[in-house]
């Protein structure tokens, strides 16, 4: 039986304008899909968009138009934005969807009827934009903690989830699973957070103030807070209440991909919502960090937003793709500059990557007219060579287990530079002027190449579409994507006497 793999983003705010921080959280999901795809697992890949609540009733309104109609105009900015970024997700949720409205109220109904949810009378402070009511303590200067904008006062009654009753089981769920939150500094932040009293959370808006949401089903005067609903997402679209048998599986592996800045819905709210249904957590909560511009934290403000299609015109896709998870350490800030991104593609892709593979196939086609020679035995560099690519790969299966993207690429490109090295000191074009050294030639040009093909299979879940070029010009056969890892990562895989194709460089350096 296969294993399973299911990985998420957070759906994003539709209202939003999607920019550099949607496309790296959805790009490592994509990597890691790619990655547990070859490996052989059942993947399920999810994203998608929450299109409820305040802000968009009120932009809806500006508009003229319906809630509804405002969704699905807005939606396509990210759905175009990931066909351009090579997103292979298997699911789009958006939570305006029947699907996911009718497990919500299922989820609610269910717990309703066994006293997790019960009315009462509330006042707070309210912040509007972020759709969120603040206790006293929380409020910095009078203003909201999150966007330090002023918070309303409101008294009203709401429905409320007993999250308190689930504060001790949740500090113990956190310390006994060291892997549930991860990088190690959120866990702590958690941990740190639930030495306060946890209170319940509000679920509930009234309709009078708030009209576009999914109905509570045990009363129609009040629609759903935008966050129990959202955090759902994850399990309505992957088989709970529906599909028992695909969803338990599938659920066991469930990670997580989210910005810190909603960390704590999601280890806080979310699991102890979980509890409540009776299912355990996800396997894993993996927070990464920000990205700032140039040192300053990104800003609508500031006109500092990093517009991930501009990008992608410029520079290219897979460029792009390789520098948000090149550039930083996964789970960290990161600082993005033009200046940073043209280095990262000058050094790394062209006169790394690029060089090594134009120069490798150049040497094929003039020394063996473009064949693949066959080796004869193997000297001492040939196997050293050999044996980094197998432990390179062990290396990045290693990282990839831990989510340490970055460390995956750090450990493929000490095999790129010690291809470059390798090809310094056999010195192919030497080779080639003693006709007695023939066999020796042919060995070296054709270990080149393997390793190239090692490097090629690995880079597939972060550059597919470079990596699906680089395979076709090595005279591979089928696609990439259609091989596993082991199958691409074992030495010797390379078939003699195939044809290699030379192919326009496909990382040009930016002058300038």
């Amino acid at each position: 039986m296969k294993k399973s793999f299911f990985v998420t983003t957070p759906i994003y705010y539709v209202n939003d304008i999607p920019h550099i921080g949607h496309a790296y959280t959805t790009v490592a999901a994509d990597v890691l899909a790619r990655y547990y795809r070859m490996e052989g697992s059942h993947v399920f890949f999810l994203t998608g968009t929450d299109e409820h609540g305040q802000k968009v009733q009120e932009a809806a309104q500006e508009r003229n138009i319906s809630p509804q109609e405002h969704c699905d105009h807005m939606v396509g900015r990210f759905q175009d934005l990931w066909k351009k970024f090579t997103i292979s997700n298997d699911d789009f949720i958006r939570t305006t969807e029947e699907r996911h409205k009718t497990v919500v109220q299922k989820i609610l109904t269910q717990l309703y009827n066994k006293g997790d949810i019960y009315k009462t009378s509330y006042e707070g402070s309210y912040c509007v934009p972020d759709e969120r009511f603040w206790t006293e303590k929380d409020l910095i200067d009078g203003c909201c903690p999150e966007c330090r904008r002023p918070v309303q006062q409101i008294q009203e009654s709401n429905y409320f989830f007993r999250m308190s009753s689930y504060h001790t089981w949740l500090i113990q769920y956190i310390e006994e699973n060291e892997h549930f939150i991860l990088p190690k500094t959120r866990r702590n932040e958690i941990l740190g957070f639930l030495k306060q009293p946890l209170a319940d959370l509000c679920i509930s808006r009234p309709r009078k103030r708030l009209s576009w949401g999914i109905p509570l089903p045990f009363d129609s005067n009040y629609v759903t807070y935008v966050w129990f609903d959202a955090l759902i997402n994850y399990v309505s679209t992957s088989g709970y209440l529906t599909d028992t048998e695909n969803f338990t599986p599938l659920w066991n592996s469930a990670v997580h991909l989210i910005g810190k800045d909603i960390l704590t819905t999601h280890s806080v709210y979310w699991p102890t919502m979980l509890r409540a249904m009776g299912l355990a957590p996800p396997r894993t909560i993996f927070a990464h960090g920000w990205w700032t511009v140039e040192g300053q934290k990104m800003s609508k403000s500031l006109r500092n937003t990093v517009e991930p299609n501009m990008l992608i015109e410029q520079y290219g896709v897979d460029a792009i793709r390789f520098f948000l998870l090149r550039e930083g350490t996964f789970g960290l800030d990161s600082d993005f500059s033009h200046q940073a991104l043209i280095h990262r593609i000058n050094s790394d892709l062209a006169n790394d990557l690029g060089n090594l593979f134009n120069r490798s196939l150049a040497m094929a086609l003039k020394y063996f007219a473009g064949s693949i020679p066959e080796p004869s035995t193997l000297e001492g560099i040939d196997e050293h060579l050999r044996d980094t690519a197998v432990q390179v790969k062990n290396e990045v299966d290693l990282h990839m287990e831990n989510i340490a993207l970055h460390k995956s690429l750090d450990a493929i490109w000490k095999l790129v530079r010690m291809t470059n090295k390798y090809i310094d000191e056999t010195a192919p074009w030497a080779l080639a002027k003693d006709t007695r050294q023939e066999k020796r030639l042919a060995t070296v040009i054709h270990t080149m190449l393997e390793s190239l093909r090692f490097i090629t299979t690995l880079l597939f879940p972060f550059m597919p579409t470079s990596a699906e070029a680089m395979w076709r010009a090595l005279g591979c056969s089928e696609t990439l994507s259609q091989h596993t890892i082991s199958n691409g990562t074992q030495w010797g895989k390379l078939t003699t006497g195939t044809a290699v194709t030379k192919i326009p460089p496909l990382f040009p350096r930016i002058e300038g």
